[in-house]
């Protein structure tokens, strides 16, 4: 490990000393491909002894959907948990008294979001430096992040964190890179484009794909891409997911100060201690899960408003919808009958490839 760790050190000290420009850019994105893969050897050790392979800590998923608070230690992380879901994550002013993953469920407009107190990160977490792998490889199983921030220590711990969720392949608030890459078995390194590039030519397109003994493959590029957004396609482990940056004890500074941090996106003030905007983040955490409720209606009754099932946004058919009821539910499907804004005329009878939107009512018609 201290081998790899001296080598990820002497790249990113080469980095630093190299300036940034078109002749270097071949150069640079070569070593980029080079710290991607002493980065995955981290978290995924080839020797049998050791903690494996950059395992959670197990805590079974429940709920609908899964959140993650990931902050320094000290930040008021263990305090949100016990205010949002009543459940007790042991709080005290000195730093790391959260030692293990404490999760807590939230029930919010219907819906059961797992809430995760992971343990304060330190610097060099991606580096496998404190519990920080274990901590980073639970929050990749998340589904929103919120990064508590202490409003009184600066900003720059924003950034630090990022960095270390970056380098282990977890993408804040970005969508996967709009590029197209195809492995063949001959025919060398085929690069298109339908805009002008910028940052990748051709050499350091070759440059890079060498890194990763890939000789032959087909690149297409539909937006101008950096060397970073086509590692992590061939990489293929990157996880894309929404981040909200919460900044708590903003009963400690002044108003000047907090109109500052207003103009940070992503951004959610609050108190935890005194239990300022929860609400407020509470609204937002829902606004970035995107979840779908449908309510069902059993046959010659009501719809039941009180227990809606919960989809994702991208996955909210109705096939999905017969899914998350019962698996055997879709071989008895017949038609489905739909009330709501998806629905053209109320109520409109559907196929199982109906797209459904938020709060809309379903009848399932079964087979005789």
């Amino acid at each position: 490990m201290a081998t790899v760790m001296q080598k990820i050190k002497d790249i990113e000290d080469e980095m630093a000393r190299t300036q940034k420009n078109k002749a270097t850019a071949h150069h640079l994105g070569l070593l980029k491909a080079k710290l991607a893969k002493l980065r995955r050897e981290i978290l995924t050790p080839t020797s049998k002894g050791g903690g494996g392979a950059g395992e959670g800590f197990d805590v079974t998923k429940s709920g609908d959907s899964r959140v993650g608070l990931v902050g320094f230690p000290s930040v008021g992380k263990s305090t949100l948990l016990n205010k949002l879901t009543g459940t007790f994550s042991e709080v005290a002013s000195y730093e790391f008294t959260t030692l293990t993953c404490i999760p807590g469920v939230i029930t919010y407009r219907g819906a059961k979001i797992q809430l995760l107190d992971l343990p304060g990160i330190i610097e060099g977490a991606k580096d496998g430096k404190g519990r920080g792998r274990q901590v980073i490889s639970t929050a990749r199983t998340c589904n929103c992040i919120l990064i508590v921030l202490d409003a009184i220590k600066p900003i720059t711990h924003k950034r630090l964190i990022e960095k270390e969720l970056e380098g282990f392949g977890i993408r804040l608030n970005k969508e996967p890179p709009n590029l197209s890459f195809r492995r063949k078995d001959k025919g060398g390194i085929n690069l298109t484009s339908t805009v002008t590039n910028t940052n990748l030519d051709l050499d350091t397109v070759k440059a890079i794909c060498g890194e990763y003994r890939i000789h032959n493959a087909d690149i297409s590029l539909r937006y101008d891409a950096t060397a970073d957004d086509l590692i992590d396609v061939i990489e293929g482990s990157r996880v894309y997911m929404p981040c909200i940056y919460v900044v708590n004890k903003i009963d400690q500074i002044t108003l000047e100060e907090l109109e500052i941090l207003d103009k940070l996106p992503h951004y959610c003030p609050i108190s935890a201690h005194l239990e300022w905007n929860l609400d407020g983040l509470l609204e937002k955490v829902w606004e970035y899960l995107n979840l779908t409720r449908i309510y069902t209606k059993p046959k010659g009754m009501n719809p039941d408003y009180d227990d809606p099932v919960i989809l994702s946004s991208k996955k909210r058919t109705v096939e999905d919808f017969c899914t998350r009821i019962h698996k055997d539910m879709l071989k008895q499907y017949k038609y489905a009958l739909v009330w709501g804004s998806s629905a053209k005329h109320k109520p409109q009878r559907v196929g199982k490839e109906h797209e459904l939107e938020d709060e809309d009512v379903v009848q399932i018609i079964k087979k005789v």
